[in-house]
């Protein structure tokens, strides 16, 4: 056994008995416990048509949210650009943007943002409760940087590191979080593949700035005061995923990928993830067909409410994907479409381009 391999295997034995802890974690009872809810969208058309799926198939920046180690199999350099229209009827809308580039032989970098727009929103007070004094605009964003690594022909592994900005006019939360994953490629055409990842690892957050302080006027002195409140800390919703992929290669240009994962969530119920992938490649053109189902406790119980502890985004997904394939080096143009089924809302609508530059 060379010391590649050693080091890989060495990774996914560390990142098993680290994940140990979690597995199974679901609990229904601690939904709107965790704040940062934001870590748990996925902005990339690609892999949302495939239900989050892909932790062992995923390639390129769609690993950046479902497997980080799925960053390695990027050949050269990959740019993407990807907007949702997030829960049809809310107003508002996901941009994300990110660049992976192949660094060496074995190894890949890539940056990644994701920032969530919620609108103008008027400003009130006590004493002005229908606004008229301006307007604020609450910020999500995430940033992402991330290192993937093929240890041997089979082993590959990668870690992400992320900051994470929460903030409004006057009260902002910043963090930190980590994701790691390994991926597993085996079988005689590498058609078998697993993956386990371990995400949104970091210290508790909590929100500062103006608007917890108040003005108070001492009684005796009739001296003013600030009076500065903290808020509670909350913690990060990390989750293990696992999952398990095999490829029907009917022929070079004709495959179709079937992926199911488990998700272990801290703060929401389990989730299981099924999906589908038809690709064909026709003389300078590929098309990808995909479908997905994500399960939950409680998805198919008729009294559906605010109050249920059943995610939105329970459900079908489907998309497509089309890429034009140009130049010598066969470097791809591509848009993605991918709509995801929700409940109480009228769905989510991603589009995305890419360039893949081989």
């Amino acid at each position: 056994m060379n010391f590649k391999s050693l080091i890989g295997k060495g990774s996914i034995l560390g990142l098993a008995l680290m994940s140990g802890g979690i597995v199974f974690a679901g609990n229904g009872d601690r939904v709107g416990s965790a704040g940062g809810s934001e870590l748990l969208i996925n902005p990339w058309a690609r892999s949302a048509a495939f239900a989050d799926a892909g932790v062992s198939c995923s390639n390129g920046l769609d690993g950046v949210f479902t497997n980080i180690a799925g960053l390695a199999f990027t050949d050269k350099t990959q740019i993407r650009f990807d907007r949702s229209n997030w829960l049809g009827g809310t107003g508002i809308n996901i941009n994300s943007a990110g660049l992976a580039q192949r660094v060496s032989d074995n190894s890949v970098i890539s940056v990644a943002i994701m920032a969530m727009n919620f609108g103008d929103i008027d400003i009130t007070t006590v004493e002005l409760p229908e606004g008229g004094i301006g307007q604020f605009s609450p910020t999500y964003s995430n940033f992402n940087v991330g290192y993937a690594r093929e240890f041997s022909n089979s082993i590959y592994g990668g870690i992400n590191f992320k900051v994470i900005n929460q903030s409004i006019s006057n009260i902002r939360a910043n963090g930190v979080a980590i994701d790691a994953g390994i991926r597993y490629v085996t079988g005689e055409e590498d058609q078998i593949k697993f993956g386990i990842t371990l995400k949104n690892v970091g210290p508790t957050m909590s929100f500062k700035g103006d608007g917890l302080a108040i003005q108070i006027e001492h009684i005796a002195t009739e001296e003013l005061a600030t009076l500065e409140q903290r808020s509670a800390e909350f913690e990060l919703p990390s989750l293990l995923g696992i999952g398990g992929s095999y490829d029907f290669n009917f022929s070079e240009t004709n495959k179709l990928t079937v992926a199911a994962a488990f998700s272990a969530n801290s703060f929401s119920n389990d989730q299981f993830r099924l999906g589908l992938d038809y690709g064909l490649e026709i003389e300078k053109a590929a098309f990808h067909l995909m479908a997905g189902y994500v399960y939950e406790d409680g998805v198919f119980a008729n009294d559906f409410n605010f109050g249920s502890t059943v995610t939105a985004l329970s459900g079908f997904t489907a998309g497509m994907s089309v890429d034009a394939i140009v130049g010598k080096s066969s470097s791809r143009l591509g848009i993605q479409y991918a709509f995801r089924a929700t409940r109480n809302f009228n769905g989510v609508h991603t589009l995305g381009v890419s360039i893949d530059m081989k």
